[in-house]
């Protein structure tokens, strides 16, 4: 009896797998953790290395605002009420760039079948501060037909009684909506880290650089203007109206 031979346990290797994937699991995560942690830190070590010059920073912003063709999307307009303007997108970056020592981050914090939260952070990194805002994704579409064969997720009527199909998004669809969000998250917040003083000073050489632009070549700057309009639905025969003779004959501040 003491020579017997004990029982193999058939199922130890498959007991023992789980736990060898969690350690490699815990592994990668912690592995993760320590690249994350010394790219942030090398990040504050060559922002404490090379502070940035404000001076230079208005430098380079006036620098840009001179050329029209920055002048021309540094600015949005909205067409909200008596109409909503102010630094675009494209002037935030700029000013994230003249800045330098401006961290951008964008995470995935929570995600279903519907939608995706994604927190967007802008980070000064040599006064440590960080502004940060939910985004929130939605995996859907809506359409006023609902394609061949495709079932929708369900069916809403809109403001003129009419039926709306929601969908789900393709790919593009969720990722055309989740650049545009951290895009204007990312001007939002980045705004709040550059000096008002430079905002206001490089938005006023803007409207000048637009202004001479408009001088030097009216019949380029009409253009522009009527193919915005003709973007929101405003036809050429509705602006005729409204300023009440042809287009051909504008006038500064009719432009």
């Amino acid at each position: 009896m003491d020579n017997a031979i004990a029982p193999i346990n058939i199922n130890t290797e498959q007991q023992m797998m789980p736990a060898v994937a969690s350690s490699a699991s815990e592994n990668s995560a912690i592995a993760m953790a320590a690249k994350q942690k010394a790219m942030v830190e090398a990040k504050y070590m060559m922002a404490l290395a090379r502070p940035r010059d404000l001076d230079k920073v208005r430098q380079d912003m006036l620098k840009d605002a001179r050329r029209p063709n920055f002048a021309n999307v540094a600015i949005y307009h909205k067409p909200v009420g008596k109409g909503v303007e102010g630094p675009s997108i494209r002037f935030v970056e700029a000013a994230i760039r003249n800045m330098k020592n401006i961290d951008i981050e964008s995470s995935t914090i929570s995600e279903d079948d519907e939608r995706r939260i994604i927190r967007v952070e802008v980070t000064d990194l040599e006064s440590n501060t960080t502004y940060s805002q939910e985004v929130t994704v939605t995996k859907t579409v809506e359409r006023s037909k609902c394609p061949q064969g495709e079932k929708p997720i369900r069916v809403r009527i809109n403001s003129r009684g009419q039926q709306v199909f929601i969908l789900h998004g393709t790919d593009d669809d969720i990722l055309n909506k989740q650049n545009a969000l951290i895009s204007k998250a990312v001007r939002t917040l980045g705004l709040r880290h550059i000096p008002g003083e430079i905002v206001d000073e490089a938005l006023f050489c803007i409207r000048q650089t637009m202004a001479q632009q408009d001088a030097q070549n009216p019949d380029a700057a009409k253009n522009r203007i009527i193919d915005a309009f003709a973007q929101l639905g405003v036809a050429v025969e509705m602006l005729k109206d409204y300023i009440g003779h042809e287009l051909s004959a504008l006038d500064p501040n009719e432009l």
